[in-house]
């Protein structure tokens, strides 16, 4: 059966787990715990970048959430998070490489705030203009469809929408954003997205270990 390392508060780990539960692929949860568990010597045998997700289905390791969703889609294909249509694609490619390469690289740094970090004000505002202008972005882009691509889940969904709800933490409204608020309310009563959420008082005793991990990464 297919090993699925993972912590829960990881936005990385949850773009993967809700591709497991949405295409049904059985899997073994492993839990890593980000108060040094990353750095024992068994999952650095595992990862020895030393951070999650990382999946080994039979023998063959894949890590970095990208690498494993496209690994999961093109050895499970059925249910398909990819459409076929070369426009339809690379609609999904430009979200989630916005999601990756934008919007969450502005949200590691308006987090060290939040975990008693500190960072440059204007660094944080550019953040924050950042941030808005993806949220515009993500609206214009779902104009009139339930989903980024018309009306059915894919892998632009997951990426993008395993990290927006996030986006309360750091002071930000949705209510200007109608298409997005209501396509975040359309993922949220779904069953993978109720499974995969973290509560509020797990991420709250997860705050001192991020704040470790950027620390590091600092």
């Amino acid at each position: 059966m297919l090993k699925f390392y993972y912590n829960p508060v990881s936005a990385n780990v949850r773009r993967v787990w809700v591709a497991l539960l949405e295409k049904q692929i059985p899997f073994e949860p492993i839990l890593v715990n980000l108060d040094g568990d990353q750095f024992d010597n068994n999952f650095t045998a595992v990862n020895s970048l030393q951070r999650v997700p990382v999946i080994v289905d039979n023998g063959f390791r894949i890590i970095e959430s990208l690498a494993i969703l496209d690994y999961l889609e093109a050895k499970y294909p059925t249910r398909s998070l990819m459409p076929n249509d070369p426009e339809n694609i690379a609609i999904v490619r430009m979200v989630e490489m916005v999601a990756v390469n934008e919007l969450q690289l502005a949200m590691l740094l308006l987090t060290r705030p939040l975990v008693g970090l500190d960072v440059d004000n204007q660094k944080l505002d550019a953040a924050k203009e950042r941030v808005i202008s993806v949220m515009q972005f993500y609206e214009n882009m779902l104009e009139k469809h339930s989903y980024f691509v018309g009306e059915e889940l894919t892998l632009a969904d997951i990426v993008a929408g395993t990290l927006l709800p996030s986006l309360y933490l750091f002071g930000f409204s949705l209510d200007p954003y109608h298409r997005l608020k209501a396509w975040l309310e359309r993922l949220a009563i779904r069953e993978s997205w109720q499974q995969t959420t973290p509560q509020p008082e797990v991420v709250e005793a997860a705050l001192p270990n991020i704040r470790k991990i950027l620390e590091r990464r600092s």
